[in-house]
Parts: structure tokens; C-alpha cells; sequence
């Protein structure tokens, strides 16, 4: 059982710029390296949870990229919206208890999305591993990846690569 990140990040930390634009992501090239990397994280996970932001935004982008359930975090929002009622359903409660309830449904490994939400699996200490990509580009202020945690998180390294020659991505799992 694994609760894992995979994200991207600006040099100075921000998944989001001042505007919670992504846009900045624009720059990637799409080469064969990048488009067959993610597929690969995928194949080892059952499920994606997910917050509002990050749904809306993936929702807003116009193509359903998922094959496997996805679970949105929100304690605001009443309904999936038309069209994504099969493609999503809406989860609330303490990381943990998420934890427990997707277990209980036989998922075990778990794709962790959206600043906020993965903050708050931090905090509970139940982010098992980070595949973080950093993309070059200074965005001088934005939504940051980490936030201030209660606790330090101690992470060993275990694999960097380069990709595109663009994208460093570094593959961490929990001490």
C-alpha cells in the first residue's frame, strides 16, 4: 500500500503562478520521454484523490486524461458535474479516513493530487512517495507545492533523471 505524488513544480516551487494559471506548463515539450513517463507512474496506481482545484482545472481542460477512478476532496462541493458523474465521485473527510475508505473499496495505492491535498497528507504523514518534475522557469510567487508542516518529513532519494533535456525529476520515497 502506497499513497504517491506525481507532480510538477516551478524552479521556485509553485504549482500554480499568481494567477493558479498552469499555463506555464505550456513549455514542456511533448516528446515521447515525457508522454510515456506518465503512463508508467500510472500502471502503478489504483485510483487518483484529487482536490476541487485540481478537478475543476483538469475539467476545465477540456480532455478526461484518467482511466482509473478518480476521488475529488471536497467538503464544498455537492455533485460531480454534468458529464463526469462516471469518471468521478465526491470523498470527504481527514486524509486518514480517505485512506481507510478507499482501502476498504480494494484500492491500495493511491495517486495524491492538488497543492492542498497533498499538503494535507503531509501533515497526517501518509505520502508514501514523490516523483516531482521541475520544469525551469522562475514564477516569482504562485501556490506553493509544500506548506508549513507541524513535523519535519524525512524523504530518501531515489532516482534522478532528466527528461527532454529539459524536466529534472526526482524520485523520492519515505524514510
Amino acid at each position: 500500500m502506497s499513497n504517491k505524488v506525481y507532480i510538477a513544480v516551478s524552479l521556485d516551487g509553485y504549482i500554480a503562478d499568481k494567477n493558479d494559471s498552469v499555463d506555464w506548463l505550456s513549455m514542456v515539450p511533448i516528446t515521447d520521454e515525457i508522454t510515456t513517463d506518465f503512463p508508467d507512474f500510472m500502471e502503478t496506481i489504483d485510483c487518483l484523490v484529487m482536490g476541487k482545484n485540481t478537478f475543476k482545472m483538469v475539467v476545465d481542460s477540456g480532455e478526461w486524461p484518467y482511466d482509473k477512478e478518480v476521488f475529488v476532496v471536497s467538503d464544498s462541493m455537492t455533485s460531480i458535474p454534468s458529464g463526469y458523474e462516471d469518471k468521478a465521485s465526491l470523498i470527504n473527510g481527514s486524509p486518514s479516513a480517505i485512506v481507510r475508505s478507499l482501502h476498504d473499496k480494494g484500492h491500495n495505492d493511491l495517486y495524491i493530487d492538488g497543492g492542498k491535498t497533498i499538503q494535507n497528507f503531509l501533515e497526517e504523514d501518509l505520502i508514501d512517495e514523490m516523483i516531482i518534475s521541475v520544469v525551469p522557469i522562475l514564477l516569482g510567487g504562485g501556490k506553493p507545492l509544500f506548506g508549513e508542516l507541524e513535523d519535519a518529513k524525512e524523504f530518501q532519494l531515489i532516482k534522478t533523471k532528466v527528461l527532454s533535456n529539459m524536466l529534472v525529476q526526482s524520485h523520492y520515497k519515505r524514510k
